[in-house]
């Protein structure tokens, strides 16, 4: 996690235009927003790229679901990974004194449920399920499924209903 202390008298969010380009986040945000609604996995997929999310084939975006809109270029999304509707995938952390940046990675095949919030600097590993409504903070282990707020570990690969290649019955 980078942390980038800023000065003056209000809190960090007051000094984001010195932190990134505002063309740059408004050419961003209407990106987003397009792709936010838009229907076709495909174009949704070429829009997130336009911007630099690092997006693998096969990647579903789940309606509503948003990447970094300061720093989509940070977010890097794995082959055939699902990140759930109305997902949220944070790069950046406006604190009072400073602002904080982390790459956001999702794993091959990982699947990010609906409404979940990832923070930045989280790695959520190859094969990984995260639960609809989680707040993820720490990594998520290849393999694991964590769920709720902070998201914890509920199962891993191997486990009881933890392997994601193992067929239901």
């Amino acid at each position: 996690m980078e942390r980038h202390p800023t000065g003056g008298v209000r809190n960090s969010l007051w000094s984001w235009p010195d932190a990134k380009s505002p063309l740059a986040v408004v050419r961003n945000y209407v990106v987003i927003v397009l792709a936010r609604i838009c229907p076709s996995l495909r174009l949704k997929n070429w829009l997130l790229r336009r911007i630099g999310v690092t997006v693998g084939a096969g990647v579903s975006w789940g309606l509503e679901s948003t990447p970094d809109v300061f720093w989509p270029e940070r977010i890097t999304v794995g082959n055939d990974a699902i990140i759930g509707y109305d997902a949220t995938l944070l790069c950046h952390e406006f604190l009072q004194n400073e602002y904080r940046l982390g790459d956001v990675v999702v794993g091959d095949r990982a699947m990010v449920g609906a409404g979940t919030i990832v923070l930045p600097g989280v790695t959520i590993g190859e094969d990984a399920r995260v639960a609809a409504n989680s707040l993820v903070a720490e990594d998520v282990p290849p393999g694991t499924t964590v769920a709720g707020v902070p998201a914890e570990v509920v199962s891993r690969a191997g486990e009881q209903g933890g392997d994601p290649n193992e067929a239901d019955d």
